[in-house]
């Protein structure tokens, strides 16, 4: 069989490093694929490294000629997440060399990633939307939603190029840092303007389509954050009217059906007091996805895969089922005492939880060294309960066994965070957690 041609994938690139090179290096295993590995010279010695069948050094893991080079003797690629996951360019370009990519189509990709482009598919398939615009038009958009107002990067997320904007004397400062840090960040200098709502809540939508059929698994709630960026996720969101969250599926999945959607992806929403709307649509497998791995007890990378094999779609949505609540939090090399300031050094010491309802995906252990080169994720701490009052008390006992030392983390913040009364409650807005200062 050659790599172009449809049926079972046998060897797989994965083009990425850390936990999620781990988790997809994992599920390979489990389904008899040969997982190939890209590596810098950094990377090496690393733990995804020692996991793999294969590895194939690369100069950087955003280098697209020399990744799909190392994909060339594979049958497929997965891009994990980050890195060049929604790069176009990355889809565009395996499927001239007949790699197979583990994800959705380029136009798809293009699509989603530009943010203003998703907006306008959203309002196509009638998802609801927030008030805004293009920031060419920055004033006129400003005047129309008032204030305050989010600036927001056209081409990218994770709270880079973002900037809460209080009255009309802050919006030229905010539009001059946005389109620096945007055009660092994403080279897309880009921006637009969106209503800010200040009560609202993160909350998403787990998607699996085969570009004809597309399901929903559910939903997760991300309003734990700082920076704009994931600290805490859980499934399902809690404390959601029935109806809300089932119109908010329905858009998802028809926001799907009209991109043709293939792959797993996620709609991203702001609950609010008056409804919900779209933010974005993230065209890949999420950081998040083990929760909601959790509570249907599905394989997100093995339905990638299946999908990539262009099997139909292996579920209808009345085979999906939610059960129990599962809550994750993202363990970072970051310290929340300097403003989240990056920790890199070396791990002295690194000890994980386990037993029933407990997972941890991480590519850390005791001497992994930790660089400011990368993202600073260490480990996810995934918990799942048969509801979310003992999905809490598992989660604070895994965090109270959990050890990363040798550098600054994030355990003790999760653990104040999951101590804390009011989130113990549940459906805490996305400004609960104080913002810290920037560096």
């Amino acid at each position: 069989m050659s790599a172009s041609e449809p049926g079972r994938i046998r060897r797989l690139l994965v083009a990425n490093r850390g936990e999620i090179a781990v988790r997809v290096l994992r599920t390979c295993r489990r389904l008899g694929i040969e997982g190939v590995l890209t590596v810098t010279d950094a990377d090496a010695r690393s733990l995804p490294a020692r996991l793999a069948d294969r590895v194939v050094r690369v100069p950087s893991y955003l280098d697209v000629d020399a990744v799909v080079t190392a994909a060339r003797t594979c049958d497929a690629l997965h891009p994990g997440y980050g890195f060049l996951s929604e790069n176009p360019a990355l889809a565009t370009a395996c499927a001239a060399a007949g790699v197979r990519f583990v994800g959705p189509s380029a136009a798809t990709l293009a699509a989603a990633g530009d943010k203003l482009a998703a907006r306008e598919h959203a309002v196509a398939a009638g998802v609801p939307v927030l008030p805004g615009g293009a920031a060419d038009s920055a004033r006129a958009i400003a005047a129309e939603i008032g204030f305050p107002l989010l600036v927001k990067a056209v081409g990218g997320g994770g709270g880079r190029g973002m900037r809460r904007v209080a009255d009309p004397a802050s919006l030229d400062a905010a539009l001059d840092e946005a389109r620096a840090e945007a055009g660092a960040a994403f080279a897309d200098r880009r921006l637009y303007l969106e209503r800010l709502v200040d009560a609202g809540r993160h909350v998403e939508v787990q998607l699996l389509g085969d570009g004809v059929r597309v399901v929903h698994l559910g939903d997760r709630d991300c309003s734990v954050q700082r920076r704009y960026q994931k600290l805490l996720e859980e499934a399902p969101a809690p404390h959601l009217d029935a109806r809300l969250r089932a119109d908010m599926h329905a858009a998802a999945v028809a926001l799907g059906e009209h991109l043709g959607y293939r792959g797993a992806g996620t709609v991203e929403f702001l609950v609010h007091a008056d409804g919900f709307a779209f933010l974005e649509i993230n065209a890949r497998l999420q950081v998040e996805h083990p929760v909601t791995e959790a509570v249907t007890g599905l394989d997100l990378v093995a339905e990638q895969i299946a999908i990539a094999e262009r099997q139909p779609l292996r579920m209808a949505q009345d085979d999906v089922t939610v059960t129990g609540h599962a809550i994750e939090c993202r363990l970072n090399a970051e310290d929340p005492d300097r403003g989240f300031a990056p920790s890199p050094g070396t791990v002295t010491d690194a000890a994980f939880p386990a037993g029933e309802g407990i997972r941890v995906d991480t590519h850390v252990q005791t001497g992994t060294a930790i660089t400011a080169d990368y993202d600073s994720l260490l480990a996810k701490l995934i918990v799942h309960g048969p509801d979310r009052a003992q999905a809490l008390r598992v989660l604070r006992d895994a965090l109270a066994r959990t050890t990363i030392d040798g550098i600054a983390t994030t355990i003790g913040l999760h653990a104040a965070i999951v101590a804390d009364p009011d989130f113990a409650t549940g459906a805490v807005p996305t400004g609960w957690l104080p913002e810290p200062a920037r560096a």
